[in-house]
């Protein structure tokens, strides 16, 4: 398959993948997203599912991080097993949680994670020096969506095991009693302190987008991807707009 990819404003919007499904993935790829998420947490997917998605957004030249369901081992070990270049891990709840969870992405000495071979060594023997080059090549991302987690953003951004932070605002505003993310105010501070969190530990730091004022504090917070949108939403703009193209005027 060829794809010819747009040009895109941003160096690297990102999208979620709330079920299998490839026709999504080639017509992101044409657009110029460079990065999906397949979502196993909010998803419809199950094992097998994901990874045959991961596998066709992957021969499409995309980066694959997979939302994990649950920050455990078996979830973890699948994702990483099934190709995905990295994982985000939802709901963690502190420093210690954050400590425990990500070992699980990473191979000793580093952590604790399984070695399974098959599709992660090309279904041969495991070449000399696979594991310090796996665990530099997939990327584990911690989801700061707790308050506890945030309280302990710092810590758990310097954690070796730990690659990169990704921002859940929706849930962090809820966690704090502020209602439904307004993307303003308390709401940014949070953000700031995250992405600055990550930065003085020389890590990347992400998150969705929902606002043309999350996107401009997330360029000026140098941002490493935007998730923009999902599948599923994308299809109900597409319907929408065919609604309003025959629609009858006023």
């Amino acid at each position: 398959m060829t794809v010819i990819r747009m040009a895109s404003p941003y160096s690297e919007p990102g999208f979620w993948l709330m079920r299998p499904n490839e026709n999504a993935c080639e017509i992101a790829s044409i657009l110029g997203y460079g990065t999906v998420i397949i979502d196993m947490e909010h998803g419809t997917f199950e094992p097998t599912t994901a990874a045959r998605s991961i596998t066709i957004a992957k021969a499409l030249g995309m980066t694959v991080y997979t939302r994990v369901d649950s920050a455990e081992r078996v979830a973890i070990q699948h994702a990483l097993d099934f190709g995905s270049d990295g994982v985000i891990l939802p709901q963690i709840t502190g420093l210690a949680h954050a400590r425990a969870a990500t070992a699980f992405a990473k191979f000793p000495p580093l952590g604790v994670r399984g070695f399974g071979g098959g599709k992660t060594v090309n279904y041969m023997p495991a070449p000399r020096h696979f594991v310090e080059s796996e665990n530099r090549r997939t990327k584990c991302w911690v989801m700061i969506e707790t308050v506890l987690a945030q309280e302990d953003v710092e810590a758990i951004a310097a954690l070796e095991t730990v690659d990169g932070l990704f921002i859940g605002p929706n849930d962090l505003s809820l966690a704090h009693g502020r209602g439904e993310y307004l993307a303003d105010g308390s709401d940014h501070d949070d953000i700031r302190r995250i992405a600055r969190a990550a930065q003085a530990q020389g890590k990347p730091w992400a998150m969705p987008i929902a606002s043309t004022a999350d996107r401009d504090l997330a360029h000026s917070l140098n941002i490493a991807f935007m998730v923009t949108t999902d599948d599923l939403t994308a299809l109900r703009d597409g319907l929408a707009a065919g609604l309003q193209l025959v629609e009858e005027p006023q």
